[in-house]
């Protein structure tokens, strides 16, 4: 029976309940370690000091603009880039480390079309010594009904669990996923997203890279923000939250809304965010006073939207960057 199926004894639930989840990792040996990580390309600085320790089942999400860093961080952490600095995965350098004990879905990978879904995950089963079963895999990542369609006629979103199912098949201790969701529909992310807490409970350490800030949020222990190379932030989403993301606040939407009229009606600072206008720290107590204001003083609004502070804002805030949902192709991210 292979790891994932038999649920490894974890640690973290053999702790108290009064004990915190993050006091029962600070007592497990860490699956990664990385100590003043740097890269250059040229005159370009691509990561410029990079320290994190992740421990053994936990999700650790990465997340940035592009060209912050992370693919080249996640290539460093896996071998496949080289840099400066030390780094240890499992207790080895990552170049050292048995190929069957870690798992990599790169952003951007492509398989030879005229395979089936079988036989591309057939294909890498086969070049590990005790791999997991091909139909336990398929099932996992929602293909078991259509294992023997090929390649290139699967949908988009069903190719990338195809490609999710190229790096679970080794049964990986750590598994590094760039952007695994990308292309697939609501329902496919979720059915993945049960599939990564499931591994994570069975004790696998998850480096997830995302774009997603709802994915991140759902499935990250902790969070890593990195800006111009460097990780400005780390810590749990709700800490991270907590910290940068302010208060709760109230976006206006309209065609043409008029952030100097809004902030004239209500007396307040606005910020203009994707052409909406966003008031900052509106208590749900006070929505339907400032929403009468803002009718009241005759601005063309469309809807009001009320959100509690979340990981987007923290990202808004520490990184200045709107959110970019586009994947980058391979190369175009340092």
């Amino acid at each position: 029976m292979d790891r994932f199926a038999r649920t490894k004894q974890n640690p973290y639930f053999a702790t108290d309940a009064s004990v915190g989840m993050a006091e029962a990792r600070s007592e497990i040996a860490p699956a990664l370690v990385a100590q003043n990580v740097r890269k250059r390309y040229g005159d370009t600085v691509a990561l410029d000091g990079v320290s994190l320790s992740i421990p053994e089942g936990e999700v650790f999400g990465l997340v940035g603009p592009n060209g912050a860093g992370k693919t080249t961080l996640v290539r460093s952490l896996t071998g496949t880039t080289r840099c400066d600095g030390e780094i240890r995965v499992l207790g080895a350098a990552p170049s050292k480390v048995e190929a069957d004990r870690v798992g990599l879905l790169p952003q951007s990978f492509h398989p030879a079309d005229r395979l089936s879904a079988r036989e591309l995950i057939e294909y890498y089963a086969g070049l590990y010594d005790d791999p997991r079963s091909v139909d336990g895999v398929l099932d996992d990542v929602g293909l078991a009904a259509d294992a023997d369609t090929w390649y290139e006629n699967l949908s988009g979103g069903q190719q990338r669990r195809a490609c999710v199912g190229t790096a679970l098949v080794n049964d990986p201790e750590v598994l590094f996923l760039d952007e695994p969701t990308t292309g697939i529909d609501p329902a496919g992310r979720r059915s993945l997203w049960s599939l990564v807490e499931d591994l994570a409970a069975g004790g696998t350490t998850v480096i997830l890279t995302s774009h997603s800030m709802d994915e991140v949020e759902r499935l990250a222990d902790r969070v890593g923000l990195l800006r111009d190379g460097e990780l400005v932030a780390v810590g749990s989403p709700e800490t991270l939250i907590e910290t940068h993301a302010g208060d709760s606040h109230l976006r206006i939407e309209g065609r043409a809304v008029d952030a100097e009229a809004v902030a004239a009606a209500l007396d307040a600072t606005v910020e203009e965010r994707d052409g909406d206008v966003v008031v900052r720290n509106v208590a749900l107590a006070d929505v339907g006073r400032v929403v009468a204001e803002v009718e009241a003083a005759g601005v063309d609004v469309e809807s009001f939207t009320w959100s509690e502070p979340n990981l987007e804002d923290v990202y808004l805030r520490l990184t200045g960057d709107a959110l970019d949902e586009t994947v980058a192709e391979l190369g175009g991210e340092r």
